[in-house]
């Protein structure tokens, strides 16, 4: 295989070890992107109605009684059952199956304490926004993961949105802080101005639909504009309006960027005790 046929092929036979919400929005985005339905396996004990319509009807194993090694084996189950469902996963792992984890919190050296078959392992910290396509996954890969593994991977989460590979794992912490938790924040920014434009005398209905249309639309052009969000917030401020006076209250001390700031650093700091 060239480096260019990698960089476009699905490894298979590829395995899905939970398909819950963000493995199931994995799932149909490697489908979309040509993967053949009859070269994957979903492995869940529980699945979802509509993951087992959609095995049935594109012709997914689902739940077979018997492993092999796969090309990959994907982990979306939930970190903490992990112990309990190794022993069986292992029989999925081969010398050349790359591991692609996005388990909160499992580091690449737990991840191989309890599958020690696994060789080249990708841990990665994917956020809400990838279940449509538009998210911001941090990657990292073990000294096995060579140039063809890597392109693999890059493969299977593409459809995601954005993948940002990081040299060092312990970076991991940071992006989870940022991206993995990043969301939140911004949902929170859309609650709270909804409810200071209810308190400025807007009705609440009216003012959830322009706050939320407000933020969505802000972040739809940060998407499309190469500027940074600095040059774009500058350039939507008039001197001496009425930008100006709320973003005075918003970034004098103590307010939203130091606020941004001890935030972030609580949630990488709860990242750092999960790890494990």
């Amino acid at each position: 295989m060239t480096q260019d046929q990698a960089s476009t092929a699905f490894p298979t036979p590829l395995v899905l070890a939970g398909a819950g919400k963000m493995g199931a929005a994995l799932l149909r985005g490697w489908l979309a992107g040509g993967l053949d339905p009859a070269a994957v396996t979903v492995i869940d004990p529980q699945p979802s109605p509509e993951i087992a319509v959609l095995c049935a009807e594109r012709g997914l194993r689902l739940n077979p009684d018997a492993a092999s090694p796969a090309g990959a084996l994907v982990l979306g189950i939930k970190p903490q059952v992990l112990d309990a469902a190794a022993p069986a996963l292992g029989a999925w792992i081969g010398p050349d199956t790359l591991v692609v984890s996005i388990l909160a919190g499992k580091t690449i050296a737990d991840l191989k304490r309890r599958l020690p078959a696994a060789r080249a392992v990708v841990r990665v910290m994917p956020n809400l926004p990838a279940s449509i396509g538009r998210g911001a996954t941090g990657a990292v890969g073990s000294p096995e993961v060579g140039p063809q593994a890597r392109a693999a991977a890059e493969r299977l989460l593409a459809r995601s949105g954005l993948v940002a590979w990081l040299d060092d794992e312990a970076l991991i912490d940071a992006v989870t802080a940022v991206s993995g938790s990043g969301p939140a924040y911004v949902f929170l920014l859309a609650e709270a101005l909804a409810e200071a434009g209810v308190a400025a005398g807007l009705p609440p209905e009216l003012s959830e639909q322009l706050a939320r249309a407000t933020v969505a639309g802000a972040g739809a052009l940060l998407d499309a504009d190469a500027r940074e969000a600095g040059q774009l917030r500058r350039d939507v401020t008039s001197p001496g309006g009425t930008t100006a006076a709320a973003l005075a209250v918003l970034m004098r001390e103590g307010a939203l960027p130091d606020l941004m700031r001890e935030a972030v650093g609580a949630a990488k700091r709860r990242a750092g005790e999960l790890s494990g």
